[in-house]
């Protein structure tokens, strides 16, 4: 073994360290042996606080993959603690039950025994003569959520298939295609609203078009021009505290309770305008583009306070920030380091690497991996109360593709997967009183403030689990990857392409699928990834 595989022995699983492989074979996976390994790491808590790291995280979840362990109060002259688990609709008549010499200790000793329902856990002191005490130290009701058992639904069409049946669904729409003669958006999509999100993903989806579909090369990326121009035209010039920055939002919003967010802007939607221009430079080489890119990157260098952090929202018009919020800083991250690997634009490191500082020392450490959702208020909520995989496997993602990760950081990459699945993966739905699963599984929720199945999110933890496999071979995290990756050809429209947003069923039927194209691109581009690896 190598000094740098023994030093990643220290930190991932043994069972990890198989061979790495330059792409990977996903129709060969052995799910005997990942299925086991994922019922033994199951076991194993995700940071609880009794660790000393980091608070308790989980005091608003309300589900567990991984064997949870909770903020029990220890109580004066009680020499034990007895755990009894039971489930909460009394269908289930044995009781599980352990001591143990701590309140906080977490459920491993029975976990894999506690079956997938409502459960509850009650604690009971026991004095120093084996009596139980009066009063119960603590209790918590939580749904033991369904383990990692694959194989999955297969794709039932080939992934770079689906890929090009979404683009084209988006390229063929008629408020899309709108841009191919006009050089303002058709606001009949009434989702661009949202300037920087959709309209960049409209760059990002016609520059594959270009890619993918020699014969509409030409209209693809005139209408990526002249999204561009749009978002140029619309942006702030050179000179202000804003410089490059377009409006998070255009014209009016969508609904009277987003009105709090007229006028101002959400500081890290600039990376995704700037992600895109770049994605059109290299498909035009035109530089204007690369140059735009650049204004914006610059623009947060200026923006960066000096412990590293960016404010989470400013006025528009004065750059000012509008509340003490910072923002997590895994999209700016990502942006700044693709403009120094792949345009070698290395003015930015400095920034770069003050940026991972702050998210090392007050995101990690706190282990508080919040929103950062225009239409969720970061104000007037509590710490933990809306996580979301959103933030959480997105920088799991950044840290694994690091140049050389060190092994505190694939650590804290690997908590923040377990986190994302712990709290979000839903491996499979429990049936309704008529038999009928309510959501498209496996799926996952976007946030506690969203409790809903969304294509995005299935992206992110994809994409963090499939980076987890390159840096280490864990076989597990690619037969993870394959199952939502297969889920999101599953849950595409075969008739027209389009992939929803949220995989939900209702029994109403005008029911139609919600639908943002930016998700959609998401997707698109999960599918173009896993078409390599085969």
């Amino acid at each position: 073994m190598t000094l740098a595989k023994f030093i990643l022995s220290l930190f991932v699983p043994s069972c990890a360290l198989i061979p790495i492989q330059a792409t990977a074979d996903i129709h060969h996976i052995n799910y005997d042996q990942v299925n086991k390994q994922a019922q033994q790491e199951y076991l194993q808590p995700i940071r609880p606080g009794s660790d000393g790291r980091n608070p308790y995280w989980n005091g608003f979840a309300h589900k567990f993959t991984y064997a949870p362990a909770f903020d029990f109060k220890p109580v004066k002259g009680a020499k034990a603690y007895q755990f009894v688990i039971e489930q909460v609709d009394g269908q289930g008549t044995d009781k599980l039950s352990y001591r143990t010499d701590k309140p906080t200790a977490d459920l491993s000793p029975v976990w894999d025994k506690v079956p997938v329902a409502k459960v509850r856990v009650s604690v009971f002191a026991i004095d120093r003569k084996g009596r139980v005490m009066p009063d119960t130290v603590g209790q918590r009701t939580f749904w033991r959520d369904y383990p990692f058992h694959g194989r999955y639904q297969q794709a039932p069409r080939p992934y770079l298939e689906a890929a090009k049946k979404a683009m084209l669904y988006i390229h063929n729409l008629k408020a899309i295609h709108h841009w191919r003669d006009h050089a303002e958006p058709d606001m009949s999509y009434k989702y661009n609203t949202y300037a920087c999100k959709m309209m960049s993903a409209t760059i990002q989806n016609e520059c594959l078009v270009a890619q993918y579909f020699p014969a509409l090369k030409e209209d693809a990326l005139l209408m990526a021009r002249h999204v561009a121009q749009f978002l140029m035209t619309l942006s702030h010039p050179k000179g202000h505290v804003l410089a490059y920055f377009p409006p998070t939002y255009y014209q009016e919003l969508i609904t009277s309770g987003k009105a709090g967010n007229k006028g101002k802007t959400i500081t890290v939607e600039a990376a995704k305008v700037g992600n895109a221009m770049l994605t059109l430079y290299d498909a035009t080489h035109d530089k204007q583009y690369l140059e735009f890119a650049l204004g914006i990157a610059n623009t947060y260098v200026r923006l960066q306070r000096p412990d590293g952090s960016l404010p989470i929202k400013v006025d528009y018009t004065t750059g000012e920030p509008v509340n003490d919020r910072c923002a997590m800083l895994h999209t700016l991250t990502q942006y700044w380091r693709r403009l120094g690997q792949q345009y070698h634009q290395i003015q930015y490191s400095g920034a770069l690497r003050k940026a991972e500082q702050w998210m090392q020392d007050v995101a990690l450490r706190s282990f508080d991996m919040t929103g950062q959702f225009e239409d969720v208020s970061v104000l007037h909520i509590q710490p933990y109360q809306n996580l979301t995989n959103c933030t959480a496997a997105p920088y799991a993602s950044y840290l694994y593709t690091k140049d050389h990760p060190t092994p505190q950081e694939i650590q804290d990459a690997d908590d923040l997967m377990r986190l994302s699945e712990d709290q979000f993966v839903h491996w499979d739905i429990a049936p309704d009183a008529d038999g009928l699963r309510r959501e498209n599984a496996p799926c996952v929720h976007e946030q506690y403030k969203y409790e809903v199945p969304v294509d995005n999110s299935a992206c992110n933890v994809a994409n963090g689990y499939l980076d987890k496999y390159h840096l280490t071979g864990d076989t597990l995290a690619l037969a993870k990857a394959v199952a939502l990756t297969n889920q999101i050809v599953v849950m595409q429209n075969p008739l027209n392409g389009q992939i929803p947003t949220t995989w939900k069923y209702s029994r109403k039927p005008e029911h139609e699928p919600t639908w943002w194209l930016n998700c959609c691109v998401a997707s698109i581009k999960m599918l173009l990834r896993m078409d390599k690896e085969r």
